[in-house]
């Protein structure tokens, strides 16, 4: 048998597609004739804008997982093969397959080519655009950007996963009821608590008198851990010491799950409370996210969508699209997603010299214990912003639809203190005091974190007596219109992380890591700014 490599015309991540069509000589010419495009009385603008549009009916991707590689470089790289490649045809009975190799020495692609069956001289060389997927249904809809069909007859509720698969999420192994030591929920105030950790924050920050960094975790009766815990049985029946984690957290921090738990708080509407945007699981529910989609195109709705990687934060791996086949070959990256729908219509604010920005706010709570619930909130949220005025076009523009970017130019980043932010946006909103807006924010918390202990576990978060957590959420706000055209103003829940790097909290806000260690270990509020919210 005898291989052929393929040179690929094209190389690139998504969000530098634009910039390579608009800098590389040539480029954009040859992939009009690669992709046959009619360019008749289109401007240049217009041809990269249909060569973005046309270009998922002829990408390839591979990614890198090399354990020194940065989460950057390990996302997905696309590729569009050369003249010949491109125009190898899909067959349900292929004559070859193809599939990326990559050369590490030269640090380049090929594409490899082989049959996979005898050839005659002349015989079409065709491959399987979808060979590895089986269920009619999904190969239908993977085959669907070349070959268009009609998916709205599917059912679009969301499936609800067996306790399997929760069991697989947390993949955690939790003491039962009967073996906890509830006497660990007491206050730990008459001693000095031991904290063993290798977060650079807390060894730097902690200075409260009831809490004395140690060398060891055979020392210490809290573990403050970066990376994450599991093994919270063996901690339960041998021990008693605290950790900065809680069983099932996952729930929480894996965005496929977070839409999963935020829904539980409205069980009664589809969609989920109205502090979610409507989000798709694309590994379990694709076929109802493609019925969906196409329903609202067919109604004529906005049908913008932004994918997430579910493990992912920075924003990393994340794609804003209003283009159904770019999000269909998402989903053969080997980093499985969700699909939210984009906040269209975002409160926005106004930038010197720029324009109207997006932004977000980061709020830090503290959980203490699931039962009883006891969730504390520091007032004090911090603000990161897009760097061009916002508008729904170019979705592939990071620095017009995305907030979180590594600031290479120092003159993009505009740093504004909660405090001076207040006023600002009341100026900019005369309508809308704060107060109010910080109300329906705090209430969205609160009740997600009450659809978090709703279910036992694994479906829940268990309860741990040991357990005391760290979070941070990300939140964006969006202007909702009602049918007498009154304007209100509604927070959505972007994300949750873990163990949240907190050095601008303890630089705007002295003491913050006290103030946590106190609140979670002592039951004490010792700064004003920290309130209880459940």
């Amino acid at each position: 048998m005898q291989m052929i490599h393929q040179n690929h015309a094209w190389t690139y991540r998504i969000e530098k597609v634009r910039q390579q069509l608009e800098e590389i000589q040539g480029l954009a010419e040859r992939m009009v004739a690669l992709m046959h495009l009619d360019t008749v009385n289109k401007d240049r603008n217009d041809v990269i804008e249909l060569v973005i549009q046309e270009m998922w009916k002829y990408n390839q991707t591979y990614s890198i997982q090399n354990q020194e590689f940065s989460a950057e470089d390990k996302l997905p790289v696309w590729y569009i093969m050369d003249e010949f490649g491109s125009h190898i045809r899909h067959s349900d009975q292929p004559t070859f397959k193809t599939a990326p190799l990559f050369y590490m020495p030269n640090q380049i692609c090929y594409t490899i080519l082989w049959p996979v069956k005898d050839m005659d001289y002349a015989d079409e060389v065709t491959r399987d655009f979808a060979s590895e997927v089986r269920d009619p249904v999904l190969r239908k809809i993977r085959l669907s950007p070349w070959q268009p069909a009609d998916f709205t007859s599917i059912n679009t509720k969301h499936l609800e996963l067996d306790i399997e698969y929760y069991r697989g999420v947390c993949n955690e192994n939790w003491a039962s009821e009967e073996e906890l030591d509830e006497s660990l929920l007491q206050p730990q105030r008459n001693k000095v608590n031991k904290v063993y950790t290798n977060n650079e924050q807390v060894l730097n920050f902690l200075k409260h008198p009831n809490f004395e960094i140690v060398e060891t975790e055979e020392e210490a009766d809290i573990l403050w851990y970066m990376e994450h815990f599991k093994e919270f049985k063996t901690l339960a029946l041998n021990t008693k010491k605290y950790v900065n984690q809680f069983p099932c957290e996952s729930l929480l921090t894996t965005k496929d799950m977070l839409a999963r738990t935020a829904r539980r708080a409205s069980p009664s509407d589809q969609d989920g409370p109205k502090w979610l945007a409507k989000t798709f699981d694309l590994l379990q529910e694709l076929p109802q996210f493609v019925s969906y989609y196409q329903q609202k195109q067919q109604s004529g709705e906005d049908n913008i969508w932004i994918c997430k990687c579910w493990n992912l934060s920075r924003s990393l791996g994340h794609t804003v699209t209003d283009n159904l086949s770019e999000i269909i070959r998402l989903t053969e990256t080997n980093y499985p997603q969700i699909a939210c729908e984009y906040i269209s219509d975002p409160v926005l604010f106004y930038r010197d010299n720029v324009g109207q920005v997006k932004m977000d706010l980061c709020y830090t709570v503290f959980l203490a214990s699931v039962k009883p619930v006891k969730l504390f909130l520091h007032r004090n949220f911090s603000l990161r912003f897009a760097y061009k005025p916002f508008s729904l076009d170019h979705f592939d523009d990071y620095g017009k639809h995305f907030t979180v970017m590594n600031y290479a130019d120092s003159k993009k980043l505009l740093q504004i203190h909660w405090h001076e932010f207040i006023p600002k946006f009341e100026e900019q909103n005369p309508d809308f005091k704060w107060k109010f807006v910080e109300e329906k924010l705090f209430d969205a918390i609160r009740q997600f974190f009450q659809a978090a202990v709703s279910e036992p576990p694994p479906k829940g978060l268990a309860h741990n007596p040991q357990s005391r957590a760290l979070y941070s959420l990300d939140l964006m706000l969006k202007w909702v219109t009602n049918s007498n055209n009154e304007k209100s103003i509604q927070p959505i829940l972007l994300e949750v992380n873990y163990c949240p790097d907190s050095t601008r909290m303890e630089t705007y806000n002295p003491g913050f890591y006290n103030s946590v260690f106190s609140a979670l270990f002592l039951d004490e509020i010792e700064d004003s700014r920290i309130t209880r919210l459940l």
